[in-house]
């Protein structure tokens, strides 16, 4: 009889202290809850992987290593990041004739993708900003609605 109040009271207790944990994550302080707000690059660059995905990773590959003598590397590459309009007028209208790309000439066409200004922006902060790539200045919808054909 002792064993089975035992056993009835250890389960009315691990019962109770899930219940209570349960109960506290609900009125827990505002600072556990607080997800670490994300800035607005960091949200452009989450939207642009996405875009990369559907649209880039083809030719340029998911680690942006690019395809030897057909498609360039976006991974540290000089091309993207320091020929910024260049490279928005790329993504916006394509690309046809020869760049040169960390010391190697490619000379092939990339079409235009039909993406909004803002896909152009988060395309480019992310592709621009990974692979050992680095900006400080952030890609807007505006500037790109600044480049024209």
């Amino acid at each position: 009889m002792k064993k089975l109040l035992y056993i009835s009271l250890t389960t009315i207790l691990l019962v109770a202290c899930k219940n209570e944990k349960t109960s506290n994550s609900d009125t827990a302080p505002e600072a556990s809850k607080v997800e670490t707000k994300k800035t607005p690059l960091q949200e452009s660059i989450a939207r642009g992987k996405s875009v990369y995905s559907k649209n880039c990773a083809q030719c340029h590959l998911p680690t942006g290593n690019g395809i030897p003598n057909s498609y360039p590397p976006l991974r540290k590459s000089d091309w993207l990041t320091k020929k910024r309009k260049e490279s928005i007028h790329a993504v916006k209208y394509g690309l046809s004739g020869e760049i040169t790309v960390n010391g190697k000439t490619y000379d092939n066409v990339m079409t235009p993708m039909g993406l909004s200004d803002q896909e152009v922006a988060d395309v480019l902060n992310y592709a621009m900003n990974m692979w050992g790539n680095k900006q400080e200045k952030m890609v807007s919808s505006e500037e790109v609605s600044q480049v024209e054909k």
